[in-house]
């Protein structure tokens, strides 16, 4: 077991060996996770539970790739992204902490034995320049979105750790691919974070630090309102800055008031269809994310069209 480990060791064992949720499986979890094992499992496999009590982020993630490097970090922005979801922004102070675009991060709070889980929403374009990462998370009961919600502040201290099996890192020799990414509601934070990577490396072209050069990405993201629609100017102004490389198209599915003029050309009414995806291409590579039946019914209408089930890649939170 490492330091870093050994320290977070009380907060781990109240998280997972505590009275409502110790079993022997349990603690062979709690080792896994402090050794950094590498248990790996397709993005979209379903993790079943034998119980019928909700599994919290520690369970459901139990056999997805974690990364050794445990960093302590501080707030150091917050921002309302709408009514239900605060934008963190933390500073990473340990150098050797690195995620890939569409990763999460088990989140310790000092005082809290319950673990968050949060999709991390900025590129690791910023991290790697700034030191710097973001997280977008909706309010809710759960002990650690309710301390973002609540209690945390500019300088509040937590601790982060990389997992996750879900995510686009094209290396210098792979060929080009397009991206097709498909969001509902906070769905939108990992796919957020690989459109914003490939926006950098769009940015690099050129440049000795980017030998791979990116396709195209077509962004297609859902959400009650457009109050709801978390980043949607950045993402428009993406579009704008790479016109042809990237698009976006955004739906709302209970939008009561008018639609703001700037964003009205790229909002639509209604939810994503199997009309709206007909003109995707078979060889593109397919990222969803979002509530159980918006994937299911995605996956299912891409592989009507010809899609093969290896290039639908999807995270399941539940």
């Amino acid at each position: 077991m490492t330091l870093a480990g050994a320290a977070l060791w009380t907060i781990f064992r109240g998280a997972v060996i505590g009275p409502a949720a110790y079993s022997s499986s349990s603690s062979s979890l709690l080792l896994q996770l402090l050794s950094g094992s590498r248990i790996r499992c397709h993005s979209g496999a379903t993790r079943n539970m034998s119980s019928r009590r909700k599994a919290d982020h520690l369970e459901r993630t139990v056999n997805n790739f974690r990364q050794e490097t445990i960093a302590p970090a501080k707030v150091c922005g917050i921002v309302d992204e709408s009514e239900t979801v605060k934008r963190l922004r933390l500073v990473v102070m340990n150098k050797d902490f690195a995620f890939k675009a569409g990763q999460w991060v088990d989140f310790f709070i000092p005082g809290t034995s319950k673990v968050g889980g949060f999709s991390i929403c900025s590129s690791p374009g910023l991290l790697e320049r700034e030191s710097l990462l973001e997280l977008a998370v909706k309010y809710s009961k759960h002990p650690p979105a309710h301390w973002i919600h609540t209690q945390c502040d500019l300088g509040s201290e937590v601790t982060l750790r990389v997992g996750g099996d879900f995510f686009f890192d094209p290396q210098p020799s792979d060929s080009p691919v397009n991206l097709l990414l498909v969001a509902g509601g906070v769905g939108i934070n990992p796919l957020y974070s690989i459109l914003s990577h490939v926006a950098d490396l769009h940015r690099l072209q050129g440049s000795k630090q980017c030998k791979y050069k990116p396709g195209s990405v077509q962004l297609y993201f859902s959400a009650k309102n457009t109050g709801e629609l978390l980043f949607k100017r950045n993402i428009i102004n993406l579009a704008k800055e790479f016109p042809g490389k990237i698009s976006c198209h955004v739906h709302v599915t209970q939008q009561t008031s008018e639609i703001p003029g700037d964003i009205q050309p790229y909002v639509t009414a209604g939810r994503i269809s199997e009309r709206t995806l007909a003109h995707v291409s078979k060889d593109s590579l397919c990222y969803i994310c979002g509530p159980r039946p918006m994937i299911e019914s995605v996956s299912e209408q891409l592989e009507k069209l010809g899609v093969p089930k290896e290039s639908i890649i999807f995270e399941k939170w539940w």
